[in-house]
């Protein structure tokens, strides 16, 4: 069985153990697999989310009101294989910076 063989194999038994996983429990891992991301691409987005919370944080500390900012940053900066606003509500319901994702949320639904 060649690299493609072995690759689907792999894949199959991902998709098994999603269906008896309560992927309810963590919708983000489960965006991430169904985007198919990369070790480097999820990193990537860790590395965005650490990087925009730390924003988040000063722009608090400096009586910043509006977080628009951090908004367009962040979906400027995610990756093409997610959808914003999903990989937000994802991110608050796995327990991913739940301030910093409060308020690009917030943000999101006033530009709409």
């Amino acid at each position: 069985m060649g690299l493609d063989g072995e690759m689907e194999k792999l894949q199959f038994k991902v998709r098994l153990l999603l269906d008896i996983c309560d992927m309810n429990k963590y919708p983000f891992t489960k965006i991430v697999i169904d985007s198919e991301l990369t070790n480097d691409e999820y990193q990537g987005v860790i590395q965005l989310l650490e990087e925009i919370n730390t924003y988040f944080i000063n722009q608090k500390e400096e009586g910043f009101l509006n977080f628009e900012s951090l908004l367009i940053h962040f979906v400027g900066l995610l990756n093409t294989k997610l959808n914003p606003e999903e990989t937000m509500h994802a991110l608050v319901k796995e327990g991913y910076y739940p301030s910093l994702m409060e308020v690009l949320i917030t943000a999101h639904n006033k530009r709409e």
